[in-house]
């Protein structure tokens, strides 16, 4: 851990009451990936009067412009989209079998109230499971893809279909929000749409402090990360930018079943995660460490291997390479209903990514050699 100076006796919170009731409504509302327009309409209203201009590319990522006349471009970014499931298929009794959309944990299906997405609106069902009284024999049937149905209070294929659901309807979990003990927001798809509200909030902070950049700062919402890092693969060859941050969730690690050898040392209320891996620009990573030790922001570092598995490595990879660096959240039971971050940190990647912002000059040279 580095520059822990900063206690929790001495943060004070830069997230304000109009930023949480928009966090709020932000993370209730379903965006499962290649649907993620409600959300992006939100996140839209949000961050404009911020911002000098927007725009929205033929799949969805949403994008707010400060200064965009200028040459120089930079990109904060986040990914707004959720895992879900899709129908698959439909039982003659009535039963729906599904199949992912993203990466979505069959282990925690069984019990849970789930959202149907159809043209006639929304429509409840649940995740059937047999009772334990049931489930005979020594070894127990796990849930898997193949025994995992839902349950929507229908008794026949034609029953099913006449509510508008059909092959193809996207199905999203109906868990909301809630700040748990003071020190956590948990949510379902804090993955990652809370990376929409810390570059949003960054946006915020920029126009009430009266900073001028001297370059173009994009903000970029990208849709589709959870099935390839798509949306940002696209808006990266739109833009064309000289640097980009993105702000990603990772695994805190202190929490039972979770090999740290492997995984790594990382927690919730430590800071903000730097990233190594080949996608990560060394020098422009120099910078974030600076930034944050100029600062008293707490940081944690990660080793990412071959590749973070973020938008990062579609920036980094875009045209001709793009100088890009990664700032991740700690996040508790990741692609589940109850995902859970620290607000501490959320307000010190919010803090990082604007002293980094402000630290930028288009003349800086980040080149190796």
């Amino acid at each position: 851990m580095e520059n822990t100076k900063n206690t929790r006796e001495e943060h004070i919170s830069i997230v304000n009451q109009q930023s949480i009731a928009f966090l709020k409504s932000y993370i209730n509302n379903p965006s499962p990936t290649g649907f993620e327009w409600e959300g992006q309409r939100l996140w839209l209203d949000y961050i404009k009067p911020y911002t000098d201009e927007h725009f929205v590319d033929n799949y969805g990522t949403a994008v707010a412009v400060i200064n965009p006349s200028s040459p120089f471009k930079v990109v904060i970014e986040a990914h707004a989209d959720e895992i879900s499931w899709f129908v698959n298929y439909i039982s003659k009794e009535g039963l729906i079998y599904v199949i992912r959309n993203g990466g979505s944990d069959h282990q925690i299906a069984p019990s849970k109230r789930v959202n149907i997405h159809t043209d006639k609106g929304m429509v409840k069902a649940l995740f059937g499971w047999p009772a334990i009284h049931t489930r005979n024999g020594e070894k127990e049937e796990a849930p898997t893809l193949k025994n995992i149905f839902l349950d929507c209070g229908c008794t026949s294929k034609e029953e099913v279909e006449a509510l508008g659901i059909h092959v193809g309807c996207v199905i999203t979990y109906e868990d909301e929000f809630m700040i748990l003990n003071e020190r956590y927001y948990v949510g379902r798809a804090l993955d990652n749409r809370i990376g929409g509200f810390m570059i949003a909030e960054v946006a915020r902070l920029l126009k009430e402090n009266g900073r001028q950049l001297p370059f173009a700062l994009y903000i970029v919402n990208a849709v589709q990360e959870e099935v390839g890092l798509r949306g940002a693969e696209m808006i990266a060859n739109r833009i064309k930018p000289n640097l980009a941050i993105v702000t990603d969730v990772t695994h805190d690690t202190q929490t039972p079943m979770i090999n740290k050898i492997t995984q790594g040392d990382l927690e919730c209320g430590k800071g903000p995660v730097l990233s190594y891996a080949p996608s990560v620009h060394n020098n422009f990573n120099k910078l974030l460490i600076k930034a944050a030790g100029q600062n008293n922001i707490p940081f944690q570092r990660q080793a990412s291997s071959r590749w973070t598995g973020t938008d990062t490595d579609a920036f980094a990879y875009s045209n001709e390479g793009v100088i890009s660096a990664l700032i991740s959240l700690p996040l508790r039971y990741m692609h589940t209903t109850v995902e859970m971050v620290h607000k501490e940190d959320v307000d010190n990647v919010i803090r990082l990514i604007y002293e980094t912002l402000i630290q930028i000059t288009p003349d800086q040279n980040f080149k190796y050699i």
